[in-house]
């Protein structure tokens, strides 16, 4: 069964172009320990059905979804963000 977990912050590269900015995404555990992932990590969980990530924008949920960009990179992003990842880049960094 595949967990939706809640991503809260994200460390990213020093990197301009949006689809390679995210190093790490980051929450909190039920028991209000902290969790990091590496993006490869994430990709990797989101593609094998064990994680569903998500964001909420404005009370709203959005889903975090694996992406390919125009040179073949997969990067992370929200449904609802085109082709700019703003949603994810737009949170606070990971400590």
């Amino acid at each position: 069964m595949t967990s939706k977990i809640r991503i809260l912050c994200v460390n990213k590269t020093d990197r301009y172009d949006p689809h390679d900015r995210i190093k790490n995404i980051g929450g909190l555990n039920g028991d209000g320990t902290r969790w990091k992932l590496t993006q490869p990590d994430a990709i990797i969980g989101i593609e094998q059905g064990k994680w569903a990530f998500y964001v909420s924008v404005n009370g709203q949920s959005v889903d975090v979804v694996v992406a390919v960009s125009r040179f073949g990179h997969k990067y992370l992003k929200t449904t609802s963000d085109g082709e700019q990842p703003n949603n994810l880049l737009s949170l606070p960094e990971c400590p």
